[in-house]
């Protein structure tokens, strides 16, 4: 199975950047996507379905903003959309796809975790938002297998970003944002997927659109499969596609050993 995460930065804009062509040299089973940055009316007879894949989707209530999205060639058995949290949820931050059979419980998520690059407000949102998720995530592990795919915006270690001492005091790099990153790792049991694969490998999925920051490779790496670990197992390679841009992220790519 092959899965791939993007955020699109603008699911029109990508769009018009070859994304469904390249989608449909690529195979995948499913694809998450983050800030969409388009409401029900802009998607219906336009972005229902890409790259022969069908789209599920949670839209923020404010137009042009965030959303998250989940395309699949498989028919999901249920939606969950949202996290039952009215600040979050209105924010369009979280969605998940079911695909249970009588003998397994599996899930697929995309998820778009707030940014607190803005303002010092934003940066307590962000907090405030790790504080939700990690619960859920928890009960999530108790019941079923998962994949949550999504723009985390966090960098979680040093080789995760080009200069971490230059950021250790902004959002997305914070000691605070990283011990979260841990906790859900080293205590919950988590993966992260890629680095998993590939412990010492430096690759970056976004880039800052200011200056040559793509052109020169000084990028983060905020992007994740994080799996729980029986899924995480079988997972036998990984990528960052870069060749093409279709937004200032670039798609991560894993395929996995097992089938929906």
């Amino acid at each position: 199975m092959r899965l791939i995460s993007l955020n699109l930065n603008g699911i029109r804009s990508a769009t018009t950047k070859g994304l469904a062509a390249w989608i449909e040299s690529t195979r995948p089973d499913c694809m998450g996507v983050q800030e969409i940055r388009a409401q029900p009316s802009d998607i219906s007879n336009r972005f229902d379905t890409l790259g022969g894949m069908k789209g599920y989707f949670h839209c923020a209530q404010k137009k042009g903003y965030a959303g998250v999205g989940i395309y699949s060639i498989h028919e999901p058995s249920e939606l969950c959309t949202g996290m039952n949290d009215a600040e979050f949820d209105a924010e369009g931050r979280w969605l998940e796809a079911r695909f249970d059979t009588p003998f397994r419980k599996f899930s697929i998520v995309s998820a778009y975790f707030p940014s607190g690059s803005s303002s010092e407000d934003r940066q307590q949102a962000k907090f405030r938002f790790l504080n939700v998720i990690l619960p859920i995530l928890n009960r999530m592990k108790s019941e079923r297998e998962f994949i949550l795919m999504g723009d985390l915006n966090i960098a979680h270690k040093n080789i995760d970003i080009k200069n971490w001492k230059g950021n250790i005091k902004n959002s997305g790099f914070l000691p605070e944002e990283r011990a979260w990153m841990d906790h859900i790792f080293e205590n919950l049991g988590f993966v992260d997927v890629y680095r998993s694969l590939y412990p010492t490998q430096e690759q970056y999925t976004w880039w800052s659109q200011r200056g040559q920051a793509r052109k020169n490779n000084v990028g983060w790496r905020i992007d994740y499969q994080i799996a729980t670990r029986n899924i995480s197992s079988s997972a036998l390679a990984s990528h960052v596609y870069t060749h093409e841009k279709f937004s200032d992220h670039a798609p991560l790519i894993v395929d996995y050993d097992f089938t929906i």
